[in-house]
């Protein structure tokens, strides 16, 4: 419980550089909430694509995507510019994703599973660029085990201010009676309108670190294997898998389980999804604190077991009591606010620990990996919940009507395949031993490292050539 007191002094980010740095995380926060909620029902109910045809585009295109990431984080680290390692990658994958969303979100009617696929292949390759930059560049910019959590919970925070702008569009839309032929484009624009100014800013006023290495600039490939097979690893990647499939099942199916099972309109259904969201402003500064006395790890597996509980309690709700259905929103919204900070920061922690192992900078290949966990996840999330839904006989276009025996299957489908993945999550970790005290001896040997290097460690970072002194030979 005392941990955190022993963790290694390291160089301080100042709040103004991380307010500074918050603000990237705003376009990917906004299309997230879009693509995982709305686009989906947009294009069952509005455009008339058929559920089958939805699950199995995006679950294919997970799968193409599945050797993207590792491929991306490799070339992040490597590389080398006058303006940084992880910032050209962060500008590269702002017009892709643009593009992307200007192509799925101003759809019209008519597509088919072949333009679905294309454009959701742009448009993860646009966010894995994006992503796995912001993540690795996160982690350099905050070296300490607290202070890494501080600054994901602020990233977490701002993210969750995206998502509200976002989710006010469909609140606003419902109540003025406007249509899904423009409150979904509405969502496009904003990410479309964000992304550069934010992407901008941050790549104009926030400095990066580039870390030295002490290795030669191959590929072995043995160290990569080492990488795949670490213990850590494996455990944040089984995480990671389960934390996205759980919410991302959930995220899926929560309109249409809101509006045919506890009988909300898509208005109101959205203001309590504002609600469970915006209980995540609390949630992620409360879990980052909780992780400095109580650790990262013994953090996580409180909250999933607590989120678990909460959404239990959904099966007992009378139909259509707003007032009785927040708390649970709050509740739920509070716990998972915590999952994907606490995970990156420990990914980030990992991170050192490999550095001190292998000499070199693997942060962006650490993150790719926990990222096609991810991937791989929010695939099945698709397939697994549609594919379900479509079996049981639930119809989801507009105005259809459902059977009682349909309706039952979406309750059954929303609630017990999220608890047992959340809880599979949170159970990863126990036993997990990086924790603050390791960690601060890594950061210690780390520093201490970097600084003896000196003069010859600023030269590597800026040209890739080996540092004379401490370059280790090595063979493909």
């Amino acid at each position: 419980m005392t941990d955190a007191v022993t963790a290694a002094p390291a160089r301080r980010l100042g709040l103004a550089t991380a307010l500074s740095y918050s603000i990237v995380t705003i376009p990917i926060s906004a299309l997230g909430i879009g693509l995982g909620i709305f686009l989906p029902k947009y294009f069952a109910s509005h455009l008339g694509v058929g559920l089958t045809v939805i699950a199995s585009a995006f679950t294919l295109v997970r799968l193409i995507d599945i050797p993207v990431d590792p491929v991306l984080g490799v070339f992040m680290d490597r590389t080398r510019t006058a303006i940084g390692r992880y910032r050209v990658w962060l500008m590269v994958g702002a017009p892709i994703l643009m593009l992307a969303v200007y192509q799925l979100f101003m759809a019209r009617a008519g597509i088919g599973e072949a333009y679905l696929i294309v454009w959701l292949l742009v448009l993860y390759l646009g966010t894995s660029i994006s992503g796995l930059a912001q993540g690795a560049w996160s982690a350099t910019l905050a070296p300490g085990y607290n202070e890494r959590s501080l600054l994901f919970a602020l990233l977490s925070a701002v993210g969750i201010t995206a998502t509200v702008g976002v989710l006010a569009i469909s609140v606003v839309g419902g109540n003025i009676k406007l249509p899904q032929a423009v409150t979904v484009p509405a969502m496009g624009w904003v990410v479309i309108a964000l992304t550069p100014l934010c992407v901008g800013a941050v790549a104009a006023v926030v400095p990066e670190r580039v870390a030295p290495d002490v290795r030669t600039q191959r590929f072995p490939l043995a160290d990569y294997a080492a990488i795949a097979l670490k213990p850590a690893i494996i455990r944040l990647f089984f995480a990671q898998a389960a934390l996205t499939l759980g919410p991302g099942w959930m995220s899926a199916l929560y309109l249409f389980f809101f509006s045919g099972v506890l009988g909300f309109s898509d208005g109101t259904s959205s203001l309590l999804l504002i609600i469970y969201v915006l209980a995540g402003v609390a949630g992620a500064p409360t879990t980052a604190w909780i992780s400095t006395r109580f650790g990262k790890h013994r953090t996580l597996i409180a909250m999933t077991t607590a989120y678990s509980i909460g959404l239990c309690s959904v099966i007992i709700l009378p139909k259509a009591h707003f007032w009785l259905t927040v708390p649970v929103m709050v509740w739920c919204g509070f716990m998972a606010s915590g999952f994907g900070l606490l995970i990156s920061s420990m990914t980030a922690d990992v991170g050192d620990e490999v550095r001190l192992e292998q000499g070199k900078q693997r942060m962006g290949l650490i993150y790719s990996v926990i990222g096609l966990a991810a991937k791989i996840a929010g695939a099945f999330a698709f397939a697994l919940s549609f594919g379900l839904l479509a079996a049981v006989g639930y119809n989801a276009k507009e105005g259809a009507h459902n059977t009682a025996a349909a309706i039952q299957g979406l309750e059954y489908i929303y609630i017990l395949g999220p608890i047992f993945f959340v809880m599979l999550g949170g159970a990863c970790f126990i036993g997990w031993k990086l924790d603050a005290r390791r960690h601060g001896e890594i950061r210690f040997a780390l520093e201490a490292r970097d600084a003896a290097l000196g003069e010859d460690a600023q030269v590597s970072a800026l040209t890739g050539q080996p540092i004379p002194a401490l370059a280790i030979a090595e063979s493909d």
